[in-house]
């Protein structure tokens, strides 16, 4: 099932990152460029290094100068994610191609990438939760805390993993059809932000 492999490559991706905990350090994406789980990998990589990303701009401590510097930088990041997601629902959508929908069949609330995104996400929380389980510089109620938190997200993952999987085992059975909406990221489109438009045209007059 793709849910165990999801997993376990988020889990591998993660421990890579973290070996160098830096943000700017180079992906080195073991799978072969042409497969689902390059996608897979890299999904998660660019996950990991945002999850950073928003901890560094809440420090209290960076200049209003370096959090718009990196309010900027997550937006970008935001966009590759994005791209990413629906690189991974074109794989579906091509392996899917030749399924025929049953009349009965229905749409699901969320493509098969972007459920997998998710389960991107829960994996980077659960490694973190399960990282303030293990500190030695807190009392005993926040590992406590932690504890509780983390075995409902591993909960979570159980069930959302299984969801990910029927829906992909109802869409190759033709229960269920994919339609792929294009994310509409408006904000970073010069020609639909009314910011970025504005100052084109101020600069074109």
């Amino acid at each position: 099932m793709i849910s165990a492999i999801a997993n376990k490559i988020f889990q591998r991706a993660i421990e890579d990152y973290h070996r160098h905990d830096n943000i700017d350090h180079p992906i080195e994406n073991p799978y072969n460029s042409q497969s689902l789980e390059h996608l897979l990998y890299l999904k998660c990589w660019i996950d990991t290094m945002q999850w950073h990303m928003e901890d560094v701009v809440r420090n209290p401590d960076i200049t209003p100068q370096e959090g718009l510097n990196w309010k900027r930088r997550i937006d970008k990041q935001n966009q590759v994610r994005t791209d990413t997601v629906e690189y991974i629902d074109s794989y579906y959508l091509q392996q899917f191609q030749n399924v025929q929908a049953k009349e009965h069949a229905r749409i699901n609330t969320e493509s098969p990438a972007w459920a997998i995104d998710r389960l991107s996400i829960l994996a980077l929380k659960i490694y973190h939760m399960d990282q303030e389980t293990k500190r030695t510089d807190v009392d005993q109620a926040h590992i406590t805390s932690c504890q509780f938190k983390l075995d409902i997200l591993l909960e979570q993952r159980k069930d959302l993993s299984e969801s990910i999987d029927e829906l992909l085992t109802d869409i190759a059975s033709g229960d269920k059809y994919m339609k792929v909406y294009k994310q509409m990221k408006m904000y970073n489109d010069p020609s639909l932000n009314p910011i970025l438009y504005g100052k084109q045209n101020l600069h074109e007059s």
